[in-house]
């Protein structure tokens, strides 16, 4: 069974940047489509961004376009996410997602796509 390890959250400004990166145990990680979702207090848990098998195919929620960059490192089993110009409202647990796809270009952007989670890294903006 993969495992994923989220690391890179922190307390930040409004304004700041941050780094979530999300290692995954899986020797064949490049058949994983990919996706972060993130969950506030007493929130339902939402998406963020996803990208596909290969890395070509990417989808962001409106919420984030322009803010926030999804990529992958095949090589090192790791999916990242880059967040600039981050808000009080970003503040929440940030989970990474995967999901074994056989179509290389796919992107997967609801909950019920993933089957295999992480436990989480706390994100919070300060404002």
């Amino acid at each position: 069974q993969v495992q994923l390890v989220e690391s890179g959250g922190g307390l930040v400004q409004a304004g700041g940047s941050l780094r979530l990166s999300c290692a995954a145990s899986a020797r064949t990680f490049s058949s994983y489509a990919m996706g972060w979702f993130r969950q506030a207090p007493g929130k339902e848990r939402e998406f963020v961004a996803a990208i596909s098998r290969s890395g070509g195919g990417t989808y962001y929620a409106d919420s984030v376009k322009g803010r926030f960059t999804i990529s992958r490192d095949n090589a090192k089993n790791t999916v990242y996410l880059q967040m600039n110009s981050l808000k009080p409202e970003d503040t929440a647990v940030y989970h990474c997602a995967a999901a074994i796809n056989k179509f290389e270009t796919t992107v997967v952007i609801t909950t019920r796509g993933y089957n295999i989670w992480g436990q989480g890294t706390q994100v919070t903006v300060s404002s």
